[in-house]
């Protein structure tokens, strides 16, 4: 039967597209994410933060991408914080990485990664800390010259490139040091771990592979344990490659996580390790579809987003068309996928209509990320106190208990307030207890529902209010 679908879904996604987009869905629970690459500022910054003026200017930069990604329904950034062992952030760690002041190891006046966090969720977007995990830059750069003064024979050279060595016992420790780090000092929604693998010019033998994979794993265990320790809702994920292994009836082609770098992502889910994948599907055709649904087959209950290869889209990188995209996208939908547009940049530059076709067709209406009922699935209780200002410009509310919650809000001139329907939201993940609404005379009455949200993802049952119309129904 489970063949059956993916058959029927196949032929579907190839039928002509604006039957196909006559159908489309709208959940209200999916990861919509973007990469947002920091190194050499190739998504941002575009200018250096050398004064205060300055400052401002490249924090501008980040909040019009911030704008860009809401009304497209964007609702996580994956933020590239640990670029090539230098940081985004003051670390006691790790050097200040140049793109941000123009001068490897000096601080640009402030701190990016807690103004990002900021407007991410000033906006209702999460932010996940983005660490490159094993590439550490070039061998007599600052961040890899320092790594390997303090720490001697924990990185290996290949070419002119250095790497943490995965079977180094210290790698692991490194790195959950990193992740516990930005953990305690930012209220992040997510750590995202990227390279975390060998790197491909190993060439690993296939005798090699099972401590191989035992060494990148160690890795992930001491992440997880140490991220959980600090905050358990903090969702840990990665961007593994994009076939996890060959499949029955299609081959890899000698690339895939499981025998080519050492990654058992789908043994990081299935064992608890990992809460959300990330997997790097920059394909097309057979080499797309199928691996995509194994991913979906094998997801144990987490948050599966496949990483789409937008970039392709600009001629000078490959020759693929919108259409593409979008059968892509429609599957990953009908499949209940998320999806992740790799990079930022091929988005918000509207290459071929991509950023058009996701804010009027694809994401018409806001998501919500699932929540991690894996982790706790208590709902909070529902506010309480519902107030409509004398001019009915206003709804504030109160909270039922002592804990620290996000809100929903719905409108509809239905009631009840149908909650599971995203085209009713009107605000997520707000963190004030009031919004301001807009002046309005309604002919009819018009209800608002309200309800809070944990850091889990867990949403309350929601509290009801009524604007009163000018005629009655």
């Amino acid at each position: 039967m489970r063949f059956y679908n993916i058959l029927i879904t196949l032929l579907t996604i190839f039928c002509p597209f604006s039957a196909l987009a006559q159908d489309i869905s709208h959940p209200k629970h999916e990861v919509r994410a973007v990469w947002l690459t920091t190194i050499g500022g190739l998504d941002w910054p575009h200018s250096y933060s050398q004064s205060a003026a300055s400052a401002k200017k490249q924090q501008k930069e980040l909040t019009d991408i911030l704008d860009k990604l809401q009304k497209a329904n964007i609702n996580t950034v994956l933020l590239q914080t640990r670029v090539r062992a230098t940081t985004i952030y003051p670390s006691a760690i790790e050097p200040w990485d140049g793109c941000m002041s123009g001068f490897p190891g000096k601080s640009p006046g402030y701190d990016p990664l807690a103004f990002a966090i900021e407007e991410c969720h000033r906006r209702g977007m999460e932010l996940h800390a983005w660490v490159v995990a094993i590439p550490v830059g070039k061998w007599n750069k600052l961040g890899c010259r320092q790594l390997n003064a303090k720490h001697r024979g924990l990185v290996k050279r290949i070419g002119e490139d250095g790497y943490m060595r995965p079977e180094n016992p210290m790698t692991a420790t490194y790195i959950a040091d990193i992740c516990e780090e930005i953990t305690r000092k930012y209220d992040i929604d997510g750590i995202h771990l990227d390279y975390i693998r060998y790197p491909e010019q190993e060439k690993l033998k296939r005798s090699s592979l099972p401590i191989c994979r035992e060494n990148i794993t160690r890795i992930v265990r001491a992440v997880n344990t140490r991220v959980r320790e600090c905050k358990p809702w903090v969702k840990i994920s990665c961007s593994p490659l994009g076939k996890y292994s060959d499949l029955s009836r299609y081959n890899s082609n000698g690339w895939n996580a499981f025998s080519t770098v050492a990654q058992d992502a789908q043994g990081w889910v299935r064992d608890g390790l990992m809460d959300q994948l990330y997997p790097m599907m920059y394909y097309k055709g057979n080499h797309f579809f199928p691996f995509a649904a194994d991913w979906n087959e094998n997801a144990h209950t987490r948050t599966i987003c496949p990483g789409l290869g937008i970039y392709f889209l600009s001629p000078r990188e490959g020759n693929w068309t919108i259409d593409m995209v979008r059968r892509q996208l429609y599957f990953l939908r009908s499949e209940g996928l998320g999806h992740a547009f790799f990079r930022c940049k091929f988005l918000l530059d509207n290459v071929q209509g991509i950023y058009d076709f996701t804010c009027n067709e694809l994401n018409r209406y806001p998501a919500l990320v699932p929540p991690m009922t894996w982790r706790d699935n208590t709902p909070p209780a529902a506010p309480n106190n519902l107030q409509l200002s004398n001019s009915n410009t206003r709804l504030s509310w109160q909270t039922s208990d002592t804990e620290s919650h996000l809100f929903n809000i719905y409108m509809s001139y239905d009631l009840p307030v149908d909650t599971s329907n995203p085209e009713n939201l009107i605000a997520v993940r707000k963190q004030e207890q009031e919004i301001t609404l807009p002046v309005e005379h309604n002919l009819f009455d018009v209800y608002y529902a309200v309800t809070a949200i944990d850091r889990y993802g867990n949403e309350s049952l929601p509290a009801t209010i009524t604007r009163k119309g000018i005629w009655k129904r």
